[in-house]
């Protein structure tokens, strides 16, 4: 079966990559595993368990190996993505035996300086070694390849983003054999006009069926809205974080994924299937709370509960 199938929208789950960067406590392996277990029990179909990255700059992430190997072990039909910043830790993701690897090519290059310490340049190396290195998997083992182009939207080092860039890298990012290419908000400044206009723009030169996701994030409020505006052009994967954790540490002031609980909710609501139980939800965040003892978890859903006769999408 297919990740859509029987689905609208793909919420994929991305809590224990981009959530746990964000925050000072490390989170216990076990842990991570209760919270992935939960959430698999309430119908999320895709996570994005972690990072290959050294365990000094990421010590939250530095057991990401051996999550991916313990989860897939667990839950064989999840599709289990991770975050590689080089040909090294697509290397090291491909041992552990993960479904899907994300590039990020920052469109701002000040930005890709200060996260991956490399120019645009550089991160197109990196992007040609990883997929050499798949040409070399079996057809039926290789996994899914998504150059994401973050800051799309703006960035919090260099400011507005010119669409024109942004279109650029995704098509040199396709040219080099990526699968796919996804947008990131890394920085919150999308607006649904934006979302509209730069979705149409990337479609229009690589395909809608090679760009089918967001990275949106919360900061200025209008995560949910834009998500809409990406509805309304043919997104049909967004990724969120449960309990709003997450941010990039090195775009200052950028906090705030889209909430998990808010997201489904919203899209259930408008008749969209996401696959995914509130109900559900609501004991995975039991078990992230109980896991980070003192972390601020964020949410209207989870505070206001469902509305009475809530019932979701058929």
């Amino acid at each position: 079966m297919g990740m859509m199938d029987g689905i609208d929208v793909l919420v994929s789950e991305v809590g224990p990559r981009d959530g746990l960067q964000s925050i000072r406590p490390v989170m216990p392996t076990a842990a991570k595993l209760r919270w992935i277990d939960a959430l698999v029990a309430a119908g999320v179909r895709e996570i994005e368990v972690g990072s290959f990255v050294p365990a000094q700059l990421l010590p939250q992430l530095a057991d990401t190996g051996e999550v991916v190997r313990a989860v897939k072990a667990r839950h064989p039909s999840l599709h289990v993505a991770v975050l590689v910043p080089n040909a090294k830790g697509a290397e090291a993701a491909l041992a552990a035996g993960a479904d899907k690897l994300t590039l990020p090519l920052s469109a701002s290059e000040t930005h890709s300086l200060k996260n991956l310490r490399r120019t645009h340049a550089q991160v197109f190396e990196e992007v040609a070694r990883i997929v050499d290195l798949l040409s070399a998997v079996p057809g039926g083992q290789r996994p899914q390849f998504e150059g994401a182009v973050s800051t799309a939207f703006g960035c919090t080092l260099e400011g507005e983003v010119a669409d024109t860039k942004v279109v650029a890298l995704a098509e040199r990012l396709i040219a080099l054999g990526c699968d796919e290419v996804g947008l990131s908000d890394t920085s919150g400044y999308a607006n649904p006009a934006q979302v509209r206009r730069l979705v149409k723009a990337v479609h229009a030169a690589i395909g809608p069926e090679r760009m089918t996701g967001l990275h949106l994030h919360n900061t200025r409020g209008l995560g949910l809205a834009n998500v809409v505006a990406g509805l309304e052009v043919g997104i049909t994967t967004f990724d969120s974080s449960q309990g709003g954790l997450g941010g990039c540490p090195f775009a200052p002031g950028a906090s705030g994924n889209i909430v998990t609980e808010d997201l489904v909710f919203m899209l259930e609501a408008m008749g969209l299937r996401t696959g995914i139980a509130p109900e559900g939800l609501e004991a995975a965040r039991a078990v992230l709370a109980e896991a980070l003892p003192g972390e601020p978890l964020y949410g209207f859903v989870p505070e206001a509960g469902l509305p009475l006769g809530f019932r979701r999408a058929a």
